[in-house]
């Protein structure tokens, strides 16, 4: 589907009360694609669950202000607090991952390293890609009509991953190696937070595995085929957020 017009994605300090500023980027948008004039109104998410009505009462070069005619806090976000820690994968698939997960509600997506991930960018190389995965996170969040951003993390190694790991829920492993599959291995219950985690092409490793286990991990696996690491993930999301989210029966 295409993206709905005049929706805008604000920065955390973009609205001040009824005051509204929208940064350079925005700003060429409203002004040059769109070729909207003080008075118009345009749709804007803050970032953190609000949806808010602006009308626009200036537009300089770099920036654009407005002023909040109307709020609605409902948002279109899942009661499943849901992260996807993906090993990272060669070229730009990662690029499709954040767009997906994204549109299915992930609310944070964190870019593992793992032994068998051929991508180990350089310190200059990670900030330029993770600046486009922000970028292409909040282009989904805008296409989908999500209120919420999701945060991208800094591609860290599993094992620190693990240790640093902050919070409770559910952890999920995908793994090819697994015949027990996952809709079968979900515990009942409605957790409140869920964290799924991918390997990259060629898989985790046993060692690896193990690890997520230890660390209390449900591991699983897809069915027969054995699914690119591109196309595990947004399974694996959509099977949890229509077991435990808002893509299955609403909650009670």
């Amino acid at each position: 589907m295409s993206a709905a017009p005049r929706r805008f994605v604000l920065g955390p300090d973009a609205v001040q009360g009824d005051a509204v500023r929208f940064d350079r980027a925005e700003t060429r948008h409203l002004a040059r694609v769109l070729r909207l004039r003080p008075g118009d109104l345009v749709e804007a998410v803050d970032g953190a669950g609000g949806r808010l009505t602006v009308r626009l009462t200036g537009l300089e070069r770099d920036a654009a202000e407005g002023v909040v005619v109307g709020r609605d806090g409902a948002g279109r976000e899942s009661p499943l607090r849901l992260v996807l820690a993906q090993g990272l994968p060669r070229g730009d698939k990662m690029d499709g991952i954040v767009r997906m997960a994204t549109e299915l509600g992930a609310a944070r997506i964190e870019p593992l390293l793992t032994a068998r991930a051929v991508a180990r960018p350089d310190a200059a190389r990670g900030r330029g890609r993770r600046l486009r995965w922000e970028r292409i996170a909040r282009e989904a969040a805008k296409q989908c009509g999500r209120a919420v951003v999701p945060g991208i993390g800094e591609p860290t190694a599993l094992a620190d991953w693990l240790t640093a790991r902050a919070g409770g829920g559910l952890l999920v492993c995908l793994w090819e190696g697994e015949t027990r599959l996952l809709a079968a291995q979900l515990p009942a219950g409605r957790p409140d937070a869920a964290t799924l985690v991918v390997g990259p092409e060629g898989g985790l490793t046993g060692d690896e595995v193990a690890s997520l286990r230890s660390a209390g991990a449900v591991v699983a696996g897809l069915g027969p085929r054995i699914l690119r690491t591109e196309t595990a993930g947004p399974v694996g999301l959509a099977l949890l957020q229509a077991r435990y989210g808002d893509l299955g029966e609403p909650r009670t």
